[in-house]
């Protein structure tokens, strides 16, 4: 897959009570993959496992808010598109479409808002296990003390090198 680095746009959420979301921004590569026709998930797939990014999976996105306390996450959107909510009810409303790259922080709440069909591969650095909370209030204080756990990756899921560990590692 030939790509051209382009800075992801950053977005910020601060901890709304519910969700804990995180000090690190979530990074948008807006139209970074050429997506091919024949084998579309395999080869974005492909890209992530390259570059140290594993233990994938290929769906959809989940119509309810959702985190992750143990990892960090990739998504790569592979066909269609919709709307995420990102942070929780009153969060950030964000358009992806084929050829996009989302990569979310540990904490950081995700729903998909329009139920559009969309084809996404998930994954998550050093192929790490996670786990799924959903903002109810027994799974804090234990999820912010996993989410406190978890160690920057050394690569980003696309640009190796570029993009992620110079912005999250700054």
């Amino acid at each position: 897959m030939d790509l051209v680095f382009k800075e992801p746009e950053q977005i910020f959420l601060e901890d709304d009570g519910c969700f804990p979301n995180s000090h690190l921004p979530i990074l948008f590569y807006k139209g970074v993959l050429n997506i091919p026709i024949l084998f579309p998930a395999t080869s974005v797939r492909h890209l992530f496992e390259k570059n140290n990014w594993s233990n994938s999976w290929d769906s959809g996105i989940f119509e309810y808010h959702h985190y992750h306390s143990t990892s960090h996450e990739v998504l790569g959107i592979y066909s269609g598109g919709t709307v995420l909510r990102l942070g929780g009810d009153k969060g950030y409303k964000l358009r992806v479409e084929k050829g996009d790259v989302l990569i979310i922080p540990a904490g950081v709440a995700h729903r998909n808002l329009d139920g559009e069909s969309v084809g996404v591969v998930g994954a998550y650095p050093d192929g790490r296990k996670y786990d799924m909370n959903y903002g109810k209030p027994y799974e804090r204080p234990q999820t912010d003390r996993n989410i406190k756990e978890v160690p920057l990756p050394g690569t980003d899921p696309v640009f190796e090198l570029r993009g992620l560990p110079v912005i999250w590692c700054a």
